[in-house]
């Protein structure tokens, strides 16, 4: 018997055996992605008198430092932190819950009059709208079309990657999404003059602060994935700051007959 979760009035069963993992791995070297000028993500051998942190080069085990920068490479979560002064506000602290319902929903961007590929709220609209089930649940995964796999090791620093417009982020607080994760560096434009509109909208910062809200950024959903309802298994390590690598793990959500 698989495991039921409770959504929308209804039971859903979903199968801990068959996980979609959507995050993109930290590896070191250039050939992983990467954005807003974040050096490459570098291991270091740990050396301490005659011990070597290395099996390979002779030490007893593996031993190694991690250089890492979470808004640059890699899939990353984030919280209000990023745009607060406050350094005590952390994703640690913020996200206290990681099991969440999640709708998946592929969505192109749009050319607009000054060359930026943008992805309107119309149009996330008219796409969930193609869904059978419309319900909002607590998290939504935006896939943007289309679907390359250079996503994955794509270097976005200097291209003006494409973002959401600001209508989008209030239409997710408008219906109470917590956790937006997409497979773009940002939210916002690469350059902006540090707005940072739909940051500040969806976090709804500093007025009525969401605070327990998250972005993930630089997600990658494999095609054979289907738009629709999954549960969402948000996981991050608990560093005290305003951002994390992360690796969100989507399952698929089956309803049951009704009683």
């Amino acid at each position: 018997m698989l495991p039921t979760y409770p959504y929308a009035g209804r039971t859903y069963s979903f199968d801990p055996a068959a996980p979609i993992d959507i995050s993109l791995p930290l590896a070191p070297g250039a050939g992983q992605v990467n954005c807003f000028w974040a050096e490459p993500v570098q291991f270091d051998t740990i050396r301490v008198g005659t011990f070597v942190g290395s099996v390979a080069l002779g030490g007893s085990t593996n031993y190694q430092r991690i250089h890492v920068t979470p808004h640059g490479n890699g899939t990353h979560t984030e919280c209000y932190g990023h745009i607060s002064p406050d350094p005590a506000v952390t994703l640690n602290q913020c996200l206290r819950r990681f099991l969440f319902v999640a709708r998946l929903v592929s969505v192109a961007p749009v050319s607009q009059p000054n060359g930026d590929l943008v992805v309107l709220l119309a149009d996330l609209q008219a796409a969930l709208a193609t869904q059978p089930d419309r319900s909002i649940p607590e998290a939504l995964v935006l896939r943007t079309l289309p679907n390359a796999q250079a996503k994955r090791t794509r270097q976005y620093s200097g291209t003006n990657p494409t973002y959401i417009e600001p209508a989008l982020a209030e239409w997710l607080v408008e219906y109470n999404i917590q956790h937006f994760l997409l497979d773009l560096p940002s939210v916002d434009r690469e350059e902006d003059g540090g707005e940072l509109l739909a940051h500040h909208a969806f976090w709804q910062y500093p007025a009525q602060t969401r605070r327990s809200a998250t972005i993930t950024e630089l997600i990658f959903v494999p095609d054979e994935v289907a738009d629709g309802l999954y549960l969402l298994n948000l996981q991050i390590t608990s560093l005290e700051l305003d951002a994390s690598p992360s690796k969100p793990v989507l399952y698929a959500l089956n309803p049951l007959p009704l009683a």
